[in-house]
């Protein structure tokens, strides 16, 4: 088995959920600890607070990985008289990284939104508010004729001329002239030092991620013969045809009022109760279909819903306000409370499980077994 640190760990956890993913603002990554230490035992969970760094120093855990970022705001004092403060205290003593994977993960394909659909059945999913889309590069490297299969394989290997999740190893060739004279301590591939030299050469042309700038670099630069290739990097405006963004909007399997709609919900995300706003010229019994749903508090985005016609839109912690602005606008709206995210401790748990047994890694995953939703129904009493 191979021993895993926390960096290896986000390495690859990032590949499937980059940073650049998440919302402005928004604190994912690292928390606590030191992503350099060994980790060998992994508690996953929705939140992190008192209860939950208690059920991970009983399970003597390293790693916490959690979906809510415990520190939204600067800590002003370390006062350990605070609950809250204790709980960091208490990681810091316990040796216990904490690793936030927020609206990296909500915005993903395959992320939480795509969960809470799941969980509904929902068929023909689209991105309710599309926020991100890949920035592409474009790289242009002047290469001699007999080079060139070498260098256009290189960086396609490295992952330049993938224009689509259709098409990829795409590049562009222009043939011409390159004309240069080695000076000095030159230690010119072709030519000699001080005598002006021509070369057949050809210009390869390809897209790629701005993200794989770097390892395309690389690897155009062991593959290139000159000493000193010469070439091209610059931003262009098309972006590559994946969208991400908060939501999903979608059809459930077979329509039904929004009274059977609000106990599908329930025993879907295994809640006792909802909040409902209905506006005044809708009744329990009207029929819906159209379903758009985004975890977290997004009750803001409730327009993005409206513009994808949806018969109701799903989300939690609506605001009073937002409530009434939801009314007046004609949505239907259905609240099962922020805790339905913890649809993401078992799907991250898994998704960890593969990956440890493909690489073979030394690690034990824990899924939080703490109940983190700090409301209860009164019928619940």
């Amino acid at each position: 088995m191979t021993k895993l640190t926390g960096h290896e760990l986000v390495v690859a956890f990032e590949k499937k959920y980059p940073l650049w993913l998440a919302e402005e603002g928004d604190p994912v990554g690292l928390h606590v600890g030191d992503l350099n230490r060994p980790v060998k035992k992994i508690l996953v969970t929705l939140d992190v607070r008192p209860e939950v760094v208690k059920e991970a120093i009983e399970n003597k855990v390293d790693f916490i990985l959690a979906h809510h970022p415990p520190i939204y705001k600067p800590i002003a004092r370390l006062d350990l008289s605070e609950p809250q403060n204790k709980m960091y205290a208490d990681l810091i003593k316990h040796d216990i990284t904490v690793y936030a994977a927020h609206t990296n993960v909500d915005n993903a394909t395959n992320g939480m939104n795509d969960w809470l659909s799941e969980a509904l059945e929902l068929k023909d999913l689209e991105i309710m508010s599309v926020s991100k889309t890949i920035p592409l590069k474009r790289l242009n490297v002047y290469v001699p004729k007999e080079a060139v299969e070498k260098v256009r394989r290189a960086i396609t290997e490295a992952g330049a001329g993938n224009i689509s999740n259709d098409y990829q190893d795409c590049s562009y060739s222009v043939s011409g002239v390159g004309r240069f004279t080695p000076i000095a301590d030159a230690n010119p591939a072709i030519g000699e030092v001080g005598k002006p030299e021509e070369v057949a050469e050809e210009r390869i042309e390809v897209v790629l991620q701005a993200s794989k700038v770097a390892s395309v670099l690389s690897a155009m630069l062991q593959a290139h013969p000159y000493e000193e290739p010469v070439y091209e990097i610059y931003s262009i405006d098309q972006t590559q045809k994946e969208s991400f963004g908060l939501g999903r909007v979608g059809e459930l399997p077979k329509e039904m009022t929004i009274s059977e709609c609000v106990e599908y919900i329930k025993k879907a995300f295994d809640v006792t109760g909802v909040r409902i706003v209905l506006p005044p010229t809708t009744s329990l019994n009207d029929l819906v279909k159209r379903v758009a749903i985004c975890g977290g508090d997004a009750g803001k985005y409730y327009k993005e819903a409206i513009k994808k016609q949806a018969d109701i839109y799903i989300t939690g912690d609506v605001y009073y306000h937002t409530a009434h602005d939801m009314q007046a606008d004609g949505l239907t709206v259905i609240d099962p409370g922020h805790i339905i995210e913890k649809i993401c401790i078992p799907k991250l748990a898994d998704m960890l499980y593969v990956w440890a047994e493909k690489e073979e890694w030394a690690l034990e995953i824990i899924k939080s077994q703490v109940a983190t939703n700090p409301f209860i129904f009164d019928h619940e009493l």
